[in-house]
């Protein structure tokens, strides 16, 4: 199965693997552009009410790589972007596995993770469960970041309170003595700082989502001396090419 090549005057398709503030920038910018492709973003439907880039998009799972890869051929899919983020590990081993099925060309747009600055305490974890493990003896009050979809790691927790910020209610299993606060960002640093206060928190919980959409509650929990609990990034499929800026993105595009 390999994608048909573009015919001379045809318009490019780019299909981007989306959910994060880089593929709507992603999608935003070639909406923007004369020479527009054709731009399907495909979104996991994880969020009830998502903000919808521009130009097309499609909401739910493919079925795996072959899945994926018979949506690009049927849709004549030229470009393939994952912008996912940086922890959905699965959907970006199905876009590689894909990309090698279908023949299309294959970009990976990623933001830098984070790194700890002067005054930081940062200790790490590979893993949800590992983080889990450690948190106890490092906090009794948690800001909790990781992502309403892998509370059930610390669910057995039951003696640090924990807040968790989402966009939707998460679902059971969740540690026992939890609140949530259903916002949506990006939240500003004076916002992180008043959250802090008002809950008392003495522990941030985190992925390594990098990006600056999402670092304000790092610079906050530096100034109030909190430790912060960091979750290592997954590992990443061999050989995809990767880039953290927009604009190659678009020149690639146009190669």
């Amino acid at each position: 199965m390999s994608a048909d090549p573009v015919r001379p005057g045809s318009r490019p398709h780019v299909l981007i693997l989306g959910g994060t503030t880089e593929a709507r920038r992603l999608a935003e910018a070639l909406a923007a552009a004369p020479d527009s492709p054709r731009v399907t973003t495909s979104l996991a439907g994880r969020v009830t009410s998502p903000v919808l880039p521009p130009g097309e998009t499609r909401i739910g799972g493919f079925g795996g790589p072959a899945g994926l890869a018979a949506w690009i051929t049927a849709h004549r899919v030229t470009h393939l972007v994952d912008a996912t983020h940086p922890f959905a590990e699965r959907m970006s081993f199905n876009a590689a596995g894909a990309a090698a099925l279908s023949g299309v060309r294959l970009l990976a747009l990623r933001r830098p993770g984070w790194t700890p600055g002067p005054g930081d305490d940062w200790h790490f974890a590979d893993s949800l469960a590992e983080a889990a493990s450690l948190l106890p003896g490092l906090g009794s009050r948690a800001f909790l970041t990781t992502g309403r979809m892998g509370l059930h790691s610390f669910a057995h927790l039951t003696e640090p309170w924990f807040l968790v910020r989402s966009v939707d209610p998460p679902d059971a299993p969740t540690p026992p003595r939890l609140e949530v606060l259903l916002a949506r960002g990006p939240f500003t640093l004076d916002d992180e700082r008043e959250l802090l206060t008002r809950h008392r928190i003495d522990l941030l919980v985190t992925k390594d989502s990098g990006g600056s959409a999402t670092s304000p509650k790092l610079t906050a929990a530096r100034e109030a001396g909190i430790p912060v609990l960091v979750v290592r990034r997954p590992p990443i499929p061999e050989g995809v090419r990767q880039t953290p800026s927009v604009e190659e993105v678009r020149d690639w595009l146009s190669d």
